[in-house]
């Protein structure tokens, strides 16, 4: 088993949360206010991020055949993920709006951090590795943000389904790898570059939506998404991998999966779609703290 550092995993999520204090700053104390970055989340949401993901899963190669256990344990630790969220609207007194627009926290991740992440512990094969995760739980993670948020809205799902940004770039992602597709190199340096730009611009606009206070509209069920992702579900992914007999590798990127910061951009799908922004912007900081000092922790049980 290669010995898996603590120090870097922590490095690295580090500058996430500064960008997030970052966006709260300007958003506050500055002429960069709450106009600026409601243009912003729509750039981000709209290209920014579904360029990422395009890019992120073209350009890597999936190899399914040889990767079926670690493919179906990725799978399993999301399905988790979205029935213990979902089954939280069964609580006594939840308060309905904030639990479709939080409980995607509970499921989706952060690929960008997954990607460094796995190149870091594991190198190209752990990109490769998870970049099929990506390819294959992307769409389920949003398909099942999307449901909770168009069902409280009163807005169609299929139609909300079809024209959801993250869903379609991975999609075509997914598609364009399988067959072979090659993009020129300006093309694909010029999508690459973009892309680049999602993650901070990203992260930002989480602060800068940021309210503290409106996580005491919910604390309980704030407390349970959380639960769920850096605990449960990093839970469940040792188990798995145990389970399976996963080779070493797997099971620290399958483990490192199951533990990642929740999506950033699940405060921009709430903000788009009417849900409780606020409330997701608070899960979203918080969930990048905690995963700064889990991760480490979950890695170090191998």
């Amino acid at each position: 088993m290669p010995a898996v550092p603590a120090v870097p995993d922590f490095l690295l999520l580090l500058p996430d949360a500064l960008l997030i204090l970052c966006g709260f700053l300007l958003c506050r104390y500055t002429a960069l206010n709450r106009p600026i970055w409601e243009a912003t989340e729509k750039l981000v949401y709209y290209l920014l991020f579904p360029v990422l993901l395009f890019n992120s899963i073209v350009r890597t190669p999936l190899q399914p055949a040889e990767t079926l256990s670690l493919a179906g344990a990725g799978v399993a630790v999301v399905l988790a993920g979205v029935g213990l969220a979902y089954g939280l609207k069964l609580w006594p007194g939840v308060d309905a709006r904030a639990h479709a627009s939080g409980a995607q926290v509970a499921f989706r991740f952060n690929s960008y951090i997954a990607l460094a992440l796995a190149e870091r512990l594991q190198g190209a094969q752990g990109v490769a590795w998870v970049a099929l995760l990506v390819a294959l739980c992307v769409p389920i993670c949003n398909v099942a943000a999307v449901y909770p948020l168009a069902r409280h809205g009163g807005q169609g799902l299929w139609r909300e389904l079809a024209r959801n940004p993250l869903i379609l770039s991975t999609v075509a992602g997914l598609i364009a790898n399988l067959m072979g597709l090659k993009l020129p190199e300006a093309a694909a340096l010029t999508l690459n570059r973009i892309g680049l730009a999602a993650l901070p611009l990203g992260l930002m606009a989480v602060g800068a939506g940021l309210r503290f206070g409106a996580l005491r509209d919910a604390p309980r069920l704030a407390a349970a998404l959380l639960a769920i992702r850096h605990a449960a579900l990093p839970l469940l992914a040792l188990g798995l991998g145990h389970g399976l007999a996963l080779p070493a590798g797997q099971r620290v990127v399958l483990l490192t999966f199951a533990a990642l910061p929740t999506a950033s951009s699940a405060y921009v799908l709430a903000a788009r779609m009417g849900g409780h922004a606020a409330f997701v912007a608070g899960l979203v900081t918080l969930s990048t703290g905690v995963g700064m000092l889990s991760l480490p922790f979950w890695l170090s049980l191998l």
